[in-house]
């Protein structure tokens, strides 16, 4: 099982009592706000959710980590790489994501998550290129990306919600040349 640490954070693979706190995180209406169509997800949906996350490890060998402040435990939300499926005409590519519940906001902890994330994806699991997807007008995910050494590519509207969406890249030939 991977895990990987960070400075303020673990990143590891999903528990049973993950599901309570990350259905709260889903159940925020602020947190979802850039979410797909903005719906919250009740407890069931996160559960299932979950499942999806921990099946994608197994078939992908990566997937989306649980994030957990080291110095409390708490768990703070998500972050990791998935297939963006929901994108069909960005495959085959694979995207970095966080979603981190509001009282972990501000504090750069979606970038430090994302970029070990980054990093495991480029290191660890010999990827080309990472992608990541945010809604038009999203400017706090695409301030993550933007730390994280991503550009911009290409607007496009997102077919599950109709919402005009930002693809954002990174190679991992642009990722070597600005991480040593």
């Amino acid at each position: 099982m991977v895990t990987l640490e960070t400075p303020r954070l673990i990143l590891r693979r999903w528990r049973e009592e993950d599901i309570a706190p990350m259905a709260a995180v889903n159940a925020d209406p602020e947190v979802m706000r850039w979410i797909r169509d903005g719906s919250v997800r009740d407890e069931q949906q996160t559960r299932g959710g979950i499942q999806a996350w921990e099946s994608e490890w197994e078939s992908e060998g990566f997937g989306l980590f649980a994030v957990e402040i080291r110095s409390t435990g708490e768990l703070a939300g998500f972050t990791g790489l998935s297939v963006p499926h929901f994108l069909p005409e960005v495959l085959p590519a694979v995207e970095v994501g966080w979603r981190l519940g509001r009282s972990h906001w501000g504090q750069g902890l979606a970038t430090e998550a994302a970029a070990a994330a980054v990093r495991f994806g480029f290191e660890e699991r010999g990827l080309e290129r990472i992608v990541s997807i945010a809604q038009v007008g999203n400017a706090a995910s695409e301030r993550v990306m933007t730390k994280l050494g991503m550009q911009p590519v290409r607007e496009t509207v997102s077919p599950t919600c109709g919402r005009q969406v930002r693809v954002f890249e990174l190679s991992s030939d642009e990722y070597l040349t600005t991480s040593r």
